[in-house]
């Protein structure tokens, strides 16, 4: 029984640590060229899970916008974005991590969505209703998720 209420604990405190080093979206801080240095989460990202948010619909759907020769499993690939071959290469964790978070931090013109974002949008709708939004407004993707894509990214080396 000890041990049960001891385990509880750790976990609890584990919890507890891991929400205390998440990074709110209003509290995120932007480098000059619009990149990320801290972790949104203090947690690693899992590059088999930041693949299921690049393909799922409902989630990023990355590959709506851009081609990854290493997603060619996946049909559809966009062309309005950059193919992504190679990012990890070429592009910083955090400059990724910037990217994804709000693109338009590191290219001002870019129509890709701010992934990480609660305010200062002109315009925000409620869904597919063509009503204007109610209340708060949620990030698309969660911190994790976050962290989880920058982490896919960054295997995509060749």
């Amino acid at each position: 029984m000890k041990r049960t209420i001891a385990l509880a604990a750790g976990m609890a405190m584990g919890a507890g640590m891991a929400l205390a080093d998440m990074v709110a979206p209003a509290d995120v801080t932007y480098g000059e060229y619009g990149e990320i240095e801290q972790s949104l989460t203090g947690v690693p990202g899992d590059a088999e899970a930041g693949r299921e948010v690049m393909i799922t619909r409902g989630l990023g759907n990355c590959v709506a916008c851009h081609a990854v020769t290493a997603l060619e499993d996946i049909p559809f690939h966009g062309e309005v974005g950059p193919i992504l071959d190679g990012v990890g290469s070429y592009r910083t964790e955090a400059e990724l991590r910037g990217i994804v978070a709000n693109a338009k931090m590191t290219f001002p013109e870019s129509v890709m969505p701010a992934f990480y974002k609660v305010d200062g949008f002109i315009r925000p709708g409620n869904a597919f209703t063509g009503k204007a939004a109610e209340g708060p407004l949620d990030p698309l993707l969660t911190a994790q998720q976050i962290e989880d894509v920058v982490a896919y990214l960054m295997t995509l080396t060749d």
